[in-house]
């Protein structure tokens, strides 16, 4: 039989196993520094030499890059979903953003009924401190670009507490599109008052599904969220688009005059 007797395990292959579950569960997150070589090793449990060979195979596996003169970082372990030139045309054609939008609708549905089921309590308080962070901005009256940056980190957080890493990692790289402006300026959502008011009444419900741990109204909240923001983005398309053809024909009976 091709049995072999048991090695005991060298420690920084154990250093290896724990940093790369927390990548993978996006505890560590590409681009994050991690600690200075004496803290780390520290805070491990390791000898340095040990915590250099971890390291070394990281670097390897390309989940570690090291910056001269600034330390230890997490690779950009999502790199890129799509190519630039499909990029460029997602972000000139209608169709991309309302497909995107019915992708996030499916996708982040799932997560929410999955984070009210099988989120901690942890999980939850960090929504619920992103929430009640929201409330806060939407109350001053410039806070626009403040509350788009905590949208994103609401849906972000939901994702996070769905405890699907196939589904965390494909989410965040889908947001760091939306994030450059690709699909839709989050800005603009919170443009208008009432507009901000709604949506601030949309996450609402949502985090109380999530609190209340109600998997099917969890679900419900954030697809009428992302109905409600597509039919947004439909008026403001319609609206661009009339004004466009209004500008042409002003144009127009300017030169025949």
């Amino acid at each position: 039989m091709p049995f072999q007797k048991v090695q005991p395990e060298k420690l920084s292959s154990s250093v290896v196993r724990q940093i790369e579950g927390l990548i993978l569960r996006g505890i560590l997150r590409p681009g994050e520094r991690l600690p200075a070589e004496r803290d780390l090793a520290a805070r491990l449990g390791v000898s340095r030499p040990s915590l250099r060979e971890a390291v070394a195979e990281l670097q390897d596996q390309g989940l570690l890059t090291t910056k001269a003169g600034s330390g230890i970082f997490v690779a950009d372990v999502l790199g890129s979903a799509f190519s630039p030139a499909l990029t460029r045309l997602f972000a000139t054609h209608d169709e991309a953003v309302f497909d995107y939008l019915s992708f996030r609708r499916d996708m982040e549905g799932l997560a929410a009924e999955r984070a009210a089921r099988f989120g901690s309590d942890s999980d939850l308080r960090v929504i619920q401190t992103i929430f009640d962070r929201m409330q806060q901005a939407q109350a001053r009256a410039n806070a626009t670009e403040e509350e788009a940056q905590l949208d994103a980190q609401f849906h972000s957080a939901i994702i996070d507490a769905s405890h699907n890493v196939v589904m965390l990692h494909m989410m965040r790289s889908m947001y760091d599109l939306l994030r450059q402006g690709v699909f839709y300026n989050r800005k603009v959502m919170f443009s208008q008052r009432t507009s901000r008011a709604a949506l601030l009444d949309q996450h609402r419900a949502i985090n109380d599904a999530l609190q209340a741990r109600a998997p099917d109204a969890a679900r419900a909240a954030i697809e009428a969220h992302l109905d409600y923001v597509q039919e947004a983005l439909a008026t403001q398309r319609r609206a661009d688009r009339n004004e466009a053809v209004a500008r042409l024909r002003l144009d127009h009976q300017s030169r025949k005059g």
